[in-house]
């Protein structure tokens, strides 16, 4: 590619590496910084990927005092010295934070997110967002205050979303890790459409705060992403831990599982749900790179195998798409019941929000129960398989001027995100998911491949993620618009 960027050498460099290194004074983080926002100056405005920028001058003395840090022998953050930028939907404290929504265009918030104010607290760097769809909603990243983001191997394709531009920036290597959040797939999707890695953890395992219902908004779940599993496991050590502000969140820190990321998987059993007994169309070739994908698993002493998970699958979405009313109808419906705010709403969120208010106590109880019915199903295929294994989209990037896919292999949507029913059976469970890239199609665009662990047990699917790496190239790929060399 002609107008392809040499990529710094520091950017190369995996996000533990770089946080060793200034904390060593091998290197400064003025150095570190100075790398990404180049980086980001070289190829943002192509794809734009990270929004309200903070001016240079401002990140670049936040990096001198992270190095005076260092030089008094301070104790140090996990992430101290590090550029971060963090996704839209998530506040930060007096940054311009939007949802990808006009009506919060100017909004500085007082506080942190509490993911925010860990990644702080570790002494991350922030200089910027990364773009949303508006309020995270649909899994292509495009919104009236900033635009659409590019997808990292062809900027006319999307994205994928929500977190989109946080998958996009990674793939292009203007951060070294970055979080992102999950509802319907989008710690999952844009990872698939860019290449990387995205890791929607045990629900509960990130608290989530600021939000709607404390007890019954666990749909969505913030995470980590990033370009290898040790950089996953680093990122999710800081993002973990119980706080009150949550309270369903899991008691205890994850530690760093750097050391514990090695392990013998001779044996352990893969189940591949494909297609959902033929529930779910795929555009054509998407099974096949997940099945090749599998096949490596397979070579190296993993049992691979078809399952059939006995299931109406037509409960599992009613019962995604009634909670996800619930939770989002209810946010948003003050805004819905001014007609000026109304009117700078997405034609979805307003669907969202009437669809909510059709809902009736016995819709919830019954998608209460289906979900129960769901994850009991689920630990029975568990006592079989250690992972499950599906697709993690239903198409491959799509035009970037296309708002989503009306149809797949001729089947027609029936709204805008069924096009990603693929991701509601992890969403759901509550389970640890993972998207691992399983090569492209004949355009060259992404695809990737959900791996769902058992519950709780985010560490066995790092350590599937840290052997997957040693059997695939995917994750060493990078996209056209960066050399390497």
């Amino acid at each position: 590619m002609s107008d392809a960027v040499l990529v710094p050498e520091l950017c190369r460099l995996p996000a533990r590496e770089l946080a060793a290194l200034i904390r060593r004074r091998a290197l400064s983080s003025r150095e570190v910084v100075s790398a990404f926002l180049q980086q980001v100056d070289a190829l943002n405005p192509r794809f734009n990927a990270i929004v309200s920028r903070v001016e240079h001058e401002q990140v670049l003395a936040e990096a001198d005092a992270a190095d005076a840090a260092v030089a008094r022998g301070d104790a140090l953050g996990a992430l101290h010295g590090l550029p971060q930028a963090i996704k839209d939907t998530a506040p930060v404290r007096g940054m311009r934070s939007t949802f990808g929504s006009p009506l919060f265009a100017d909004h500085l918030p007082a506080a942190d997110a509490i993911m925010v104010e860990r990644m702080r607290a570790a002494g991350a760097i922030f200089i910027g967002k990364t773009n949303v769809p508006e309020f995270g909603l649909g899994s292509h990243t495009y919104n009236p205050v900033f635009g659409a983001t590019g997808n990292a191997w062809d900027p006319r394709f999307s994205a994928g979303g929500s977190s989109g531009g946080t998958a996009v920036a990674l793939a292009l290597r203007m951060l070294p890790v970055a979080d992102g959040a999950d509802m319907g797939g989008s710690l999952r999707n844009p990872a698939a459409f860019n290449n990387v890695l995205g890791l929607r953890p045990s629900q509960g395992r990130v608290p989530f705060w600021p939000r709607g219902d404390a007890f019954a908004g666990q749909l969505t779940t913030e995470g980590p992403m990033g370009r290898s599993a040790d950089d996953l496991a680093l990122l999710l050590s800081v993002q973990s831990g119980y706080d009150a502000r949550a309270p369903l969140s899991l008691d205890g820190a994850v530690p760093d599982w750097h050391d514990r990321l090695e392990r013998d998987f001779a044996g352990a059993r893969i189940g591949w749900l494909g297609d959902l007994g033929g529930h779910l169309p795929f555009e054509p070739g998407i099974l096949a790179l997940c099945e090749a994908a599998l096949a490596r698993f397979g070579d190296a002493g993993l049992h691979v195998e078809p399952v059939h998970a006995d299931f109406d699958w037509e409960r599992v979405w009613h019962a995604f798409t009634v909670l996800r009313q619930f939770i989002i109808g209810g946010k948003h419906g003050a805004h819905y019941d001014m007609p000026a705010s109304r009117a700078l709403q997405k034609p979805e969120l307003q669907w969202e929000i009437e669809q909510y208010r059709r809902l009736s106590a016995d819709d919830l109880y019954r998608a209460a129960l289906d979900r129960t019915a769901w994850y009991d199903c689920l630990l029975g295929l568990f006592e079989r398989h250690d992972f499950l294994a599906l697709p993690t989209a239903q198409v491959f990037p799509f035009a970037i001027e296309e708002h989503w896919p009306r149809e797949i292999a001729g089947r027609a949507m029936s709204s805008y995100h069924r096009w990603m029913e693929v991701v509601t059976p992890g969403t759901l469970s509550g389970c640890p998911v993972i998207s691992l890239p399983v090569g492209f199609d004949a355009r060259g665009l992404p695809m990737g491949m959900q791996i769902i662990g058992r519950p709780r047990d985010d560490l066995s699917v790092l350590q599937l993620t840290h052997l997957y790496e040693s059997l695939s190239p995917f994750l060493r790929m990078a996209p056209p618009a960066l050399r390497m060399d």
